[in-house]
């Protein structure tokens, strides 16, 4: 490590090249391994699992920002795969001064229709562009080249373009017409990152979560406990046994189940899980225990009913529900007349009448 020769690029070539092939655990499984035959992690016991934000190494860019960079970063990759036919293809001097800086390098205009209206802008040269891309003459590579493919796509979520018989005109896309969360690129240059919202704070990245054993001294009573280290006192060590990254849009408990799936193909599945109530719903708290035999230690999320929420009246839980009867008994002892399976707002339900 202290020859003058080597160089920090060398890591991380290798840790593209590992990522490349699907071997990025493949040291964690060697460790876990190793530990397994010298008594240090099993299967059983406890384990806990929680996330936490991961920071893309991109630039925080707002809509205008993230379309003007865009457009930017495909016009600089194509400067240099293809300099002739971009000299050709686009008005050059005069997008050289708008596009040749940086985006965040300047200040947008504050008036809001001036930057409505360098959005247009931005639009109409980005969709020029891509005419030009896919014209008769041009390369038939250049569109399948990545730096056009993120152009594309960013300008598919964020405008609209109709054409009429006075020609075609540019629409900046609303925010309520944007796509998903999970679709939204946040990046031209990490086209993996995504916006995320976790304790209120939003940023720019993904998400990784981290189980461990965390077995206590006192817990060498359960049948399930783990060892201690050989010819030590005290308890045994916390060792990581899974991680996982994903983008910041995928909530805790569409990784409850992958998590346990991970675990399990390791052996190394615990008999009592500790998560947060990000993770846990009735159906994976019965699911996980059902399929892998796993009960999860986890507070439920609160109830957010109106009625909860207001503390008067009657939320759900309130009710009696007789599923084999298709009957709801209220506190007051009534059963319900009505019972009829629905669709609301997307969402699978059942609504429950009384008589009045």
């Amino acid at each position: 490590m202290d020859d003058p020769g080597f160089d920090a690029s060398v890591l991380s070539e290798f840790r593209t090249r590992l990522v490349k092939h699907g071997m990025e655990e493949k040291v964690l499984d060697l460790l876990l391994t190793a530990l397994k035959d010298r008594g240090l992690v099993k299967a059983g016991g406890r384990q806990r699992t929680d996330s936490t934000r991961v920071l893309a190494a991109v630039r925080d860019l707002n809509r205008l920002e993230l379309a003007g960079e865009t457009l930017r970063a495909a016009l600089e990759a194509l400067a240099c795969v293809v300099p002739d036919w971009l000299t050709q293809a686009v008005p050059v001097r005069e997008w050289v001064e708008r596009y040749g800086p940086r985006i965040h390098s300047w200040h947008p205009p504050a008036s809001t229709s001036k930057r409505e209206e360098m959005a247009l802008v931005y639009g109409r040269d980005g969709f020029a562009l891509l005419e030009a891309v896919h014209a008769p003459d041009a390369p038939a590579w250049l569109r399948e080249f990545p730096a056009v493919q993120v152009l594309r796509a960013l300008w598919v979520q964020n405008y609209h373009r109709a054409v009429t018989e006075a020609g075609a005109e540019v629409k900046w896309r609303e925010s309520k017409d944007l796509p998903p969360g999970r679709l939204q690129l946040a990046s031209p240059y990490d086209t993996d990152a995504r916006y995320g919202l976790k304790q209120g704070s939003w940023w720019t990245g993904y998400k990784i979560h981290i189980s461990e054993s965390c077995d206590e001294t006192d817990d060498q009573d359960a049948p399930t406990g783990q060892a201690t280290i050989p010819g030590a006192d005290g308890p045994p060590p916390h060792l990581i046994t899974r991680i996982a990254t994903t983008d910041a849009t995928v909530t805790d408990a569409e990784v409850t189940e992958p998590v346990h799936h991970m675990l399990a193909g390791r052996g190394l599945l615990p008999a009592e899980h500790f998560l947060d109530s990000g993770y846990a719903s009735a159906e994976l708290i019965v699911g996980m225990k059902k399929n892998f035999g796993v009960t999860l230690v986890t507070p439920v999320l609160l109830n957010s009913s109106p009625q909860a929420r207001a503390g008067a009246g009657f939320d759900r839980t309130a009710f009696t529900i007789d599923w084999e009867k298709r009957q709801a008994t209220c506190p007051r002892g009534d059963t319900s007349t009505w019972w009829s399976p629905a669709a609301l707002r997307g969402t699978k339900a059942i609504v429950i009448k009384f008589d009045k």
